[in-house]
């Protein structure tokens, strides 16, 4: 009896203890199922409003907002001020976190909501002065654009104070504990600066030279210049600088950051009327660099296109008369200073034999849980002295910079009448006051009128070779004297070939008058673009598309056989046989599906490291924007039979490219097996459209980066331009907006946003063009129809 007692007790505490434990997995679960239910509406709360009433104190009549089916907003207002502030809220609801680090980047007050890890970053965007510059700008506005400015400034106010009341603002800020301050007119400019950082001019590559002339024989160094330079120019040994420690965090625009555009006339196509097609090159990432808008107002304004979040207008795009695109021109618009310093004064500078004090700009770095910086810019005659920044002060030789950009300027005023432009007339009295970046326009209009201008603010050189290096801050004849005439930039209007185009190649003949850089991007996609057009007519909106999204390599046409030949009489073993056997047989098509571009491609990197290892450190690799340039000059001495010092040094053309096959198919061979025919460049070669927040954590990466990497065709050298980081095979650089129009219906323009129009990871705009991006699918965005979801925005009251 006790012992069945006993049994039953115990099977009692067993029940008791099974049903505490699904008492406590039950409350868990519901716990559970609370925290996903709260977060999940935390997180919906944030979506952008597509559809409703919004009701807005700022405004002054209602604004109608239609967004289609790709997520594009048709903003419809009575008034241009209105219509600014509509675009403000619009673009805040749809890219708040977006505009909030872009600011801060530019600015330099990353520090504020990260921590430690950017105070190096913040000292040197703190150095260039950005923000200092984008005030500068705002002084010297029209009350005009001051106004589009402050209604922009308005509507995205209005869209935080609304924001911060409900609780919905992006998840990002509350995953950084943060809430972004008030927008100012400042921000947009300021971020309008930071552009033309992106795609600035070449400081880093004049830092580089130097580089090279104090480390290596003349004749070495030489001919690693981007031009070689006939009357050479001159150095000064014996000042010390170390390049690599004064910019070991300076932060480099990729010196892929380029474009392709070209316009074609009537004259060549299936409607008679002009093509235009456009892709900017820019970084590739979530969400994109581009937001797609059409603004339209009862006042005349009607313009479709993309524009940076944070900025008013449309500066890329076309409107009901006009359409135009952009390539970054890459002239010399940043120079190199060596200053001398005053022993017995760390503030003053020598110009001309005597002492001048140079500008102390009080820079206070405030910090993420820890004290703030108190930190000092020191401003010469010439710009910011950005040898500095990391900490290394108090050198008796240092380095500044003078830099169009860090100079008052008026892009906004340039792209309002941009917008409103009717002719190329018109359109050209814009671009006067569009002054940085240099930027190469292409022009097509309704009438017929095809046209291309280099524009922006470019410094007379007297001798081109000054901007190959540093020049002696201390002496009046290297200052700036002036920049080249409005009237004198390169110009064409409707050339009898039939087309204008651009990639960032070299665009004037020797026998311009002015110099305008000594750094050109590879020749092989303009000369693809030209190949195409040259050899048709009757071009179609497709033939364009088609264009953008070609893959051919010239590169490789132009060194495959080179390669071949030169290997001819070298014992080869099987598998480096049967490598150049696949390179003989290929199209010269980047395509991703095919092994040969990722055999090239590899070869080609390590013929560069085989080259430079050893050489040339990794800091100072950062500096050469130029690389692959010189690599192919010397590849190209080889081929001609003439000497190059750096492939002689390491044992001749023959022992350079075999030993980097070898090395090449060793490292393949161990990523992708040994069935070489089976290898794909997409194997390697993939776009992902990576979040800011998503290194911090793969739990972060899973939400963010909602779709898996996937394999796509082209390079850096495509017309589908799709650069890559060599070390992991993800693109992170290329045709971050695609756009094709044809003049006979100026209310349609085709477009690619990569990876889509929406920041917040649960919008169905967020990813949804990443597929399209990877295989050439344009959405059609029409100016004359009004379909989709509809917002209202009416004031308050």
């Amino acid at each position: 009896m006790g012992k069945k007692v006993y049994e039953t007790s115990a099977k009692k505490n067993r029940f008791s203890k099974k049903k505490v434990l699904l008492s406590i997995v039950g409350f868990i679960v519901i716990l559970g199922l609370a925290a996903f239910l709260f977060v999940n509406g935390y997180i919906n709360k944030s979506l952008p409003t597509t559809e409703g009433t919004v009701e807005l104190s700022v405004l002054g009549s209602e604004v109608t907002i239609i967004t289609d089916e790709d997520g594009v907003p048709h903003i419809q207002a009575d008034n241009a001020r209105d219509l600014y502030i509509a675009q403000g809220y619009i673009q805040a609801d749809r890219r708040m976190f977006q505009m909030e680090l872009s600011r801060r980047q530019a600015s330099g007050t990353l520090s504020e909501v990260i921590g430690e890890d950017a105070v190096n970053q913040d000292k040197y965007f703190r150095t260039l002065g950005l923000r200092r510059a984008a005030e500068e700008s705002y002084e010297v506005y029209s009350e005009e654009s001051i106004e589009v400015l402050e209604d922009f400034a308005a509507g995205v106010n209005a869209y935080m104070e609304e924001a911060k009341a409900n609780n919905s603002l992006p998840v990002e800020f509350k995953l950084m504990g943060f809430e972004p301050e008030e927008w100012t007119p400042v921000d947009s400019l300021t971020i309008g600066k930071f552009m033309a950082f992106d795609l600035g001019g070449h400081w880093e590559q004049q830092a580089f030279n130097y580089y090279l002339l104090n480390e290596f024989a003349e004749e070495k160094a030489y001919e690693l210049f981007p031009a070689y330079p006939e009357n050479r120019p001159t150095i000064i040994k014996e000042e010390e600088l170390d390049i690599a420690a004064s910019f070991e965090d300076a932060i480099i625009p990729h010196s892929f950051n380029g474009s392709n555009n070209w316009v074609v006339s009537g004259d060549k196509t299936a409607s008679g009327m002009p093509l235009l097609a456009d892709d900017p090159h820019l970084g590739l990432a979530t969400p994109s660099i581009w937001l797609q808008m059409h603004l339209e107002s009862a006042d005349g304004q009607n313009v479709s296109g993309v524009i940076f979040a944070g900025v008013p207008g449309i500066i890329l795009g076309h409107n009901d008369q006009i359409a135009w695109g952009v390539t970054n021109t890459g002239p010399d618009v940043q120079q190199l200073y060596i200053e001398k310093r005053n022993p017995d004064n760390p503030n003053e500078f020598l110009y001309e034999d005597a002492w001048e004090e140079a500008s102390i700009i009080e820079e206070p770095i405030k910090v993420k849980d820890s004290a703030t910086i108190n930190y000092e810019v020191i401003e010469t005659r010439h710009g910011p002295v950005i040898s500095e920044f990391a900490e290394d002060t108090g050198k008796e030789t240092v380095l500044s910079l003078r830099w169009t950009a860090l100079e008052a300027s008026t892009e906004l005023e340039a792209i309002m009448e941009m917008n409103r432009a009717a002719d190329w007339e018109e359109f050209e009295e814009g671009l006067e006051k569009f002054l940085v970046p240099a930027q190469n326009f292409v022009f097509a209009s309704q009438d017929g009128t095809i046209a291309y201008k280099a524009n922006g603010k470019i410094p007379i050189y007297e001798d081109g070779k000054d901007a190959l290096l540093p020049l002696n801050g201390w002496e009046a004849e290297n200052e700036w004297q002036d920049f080249i005439p409005f009237d004198e930039l390169p110009t064409v209007v409707n050339p009898e070939k039939g087309f204008i185009a651009t990639a960032n190649n070299k665009i004037a003949p020797d026998s311009y008058p002015y110099h305008i850089s000594n750094v050109w991007a590879q020749p092989y996609r303009y000369e693809r673009i030209e190949e195409v057009l040259e050899s048709g007519d009757n071009f179609t909106v497709e033939d364009m598309q088609n264009l953008q999204m070609d893959q051919t390599d010239l590169r490789a046409r132009e060194f495959v056989p080179f390669f071949e030949e030169a290997l001819s009489d070298i014992e080869l073993k099987a598998q480096e046989q049967e490598a150049l056997k696949l390179l003989a047989d290929w199209d010269f098509t980047a395509d991703k599906d095919k092994p040969q571009p990722l055999i090239f491609e590899h070869w080609m990197q390590e013929i560069e490291n085989t080259i430079y290892d050893g050489e040339i450190p990794d800091t100072m690799r950062s500096l050469f924007s130029t690389e692959s340039q010189s690599i192919d000059n010397m590849l190209r001495l080889a081929r001609d039979g003439e000497k190059s010092i750096w492939l002689n040094e390491n044992g001749g053309i023959e022992n350079v490219l075999h030993s980097s096959l070898q090395a090449t198919l060793e490292k393949l061979k161990e990523d992708y097996g040994e069935d070489m025919p089976a290898w794909t460049w997409g194997d390697y070669h993939q776009v992902e459209f990576n979040h800011p927040l998503s290194g911090v954590s793969p739990f972060l990466a899973f939400f963010f980066n909602n779709e898996d990497a996937i394999p796509v065709g082209g390079s850096g050298v495509t017309p589908m331009a799709a650069s890559y980081n060599s070390k992991t095979g993800v693109v992170d650089h290329g045709a971050s907006w695609r756009f094709v129009i044809d003049a006979g219906d100026m209310n349609a323009g085709y477009h690619i946003v990569g990876p889509g129009q929406d920041g917040h990871f649960r919008s169905e705009w967020y990813h949804d063009q990443m597929s399209d991006w990877v295989q050439g699918n344009y959405h059609e965005t029409r100016m004359d129809e009004r379909e989709g979801l509809e917002l209202r925005m009416v004031p308050e009251g």
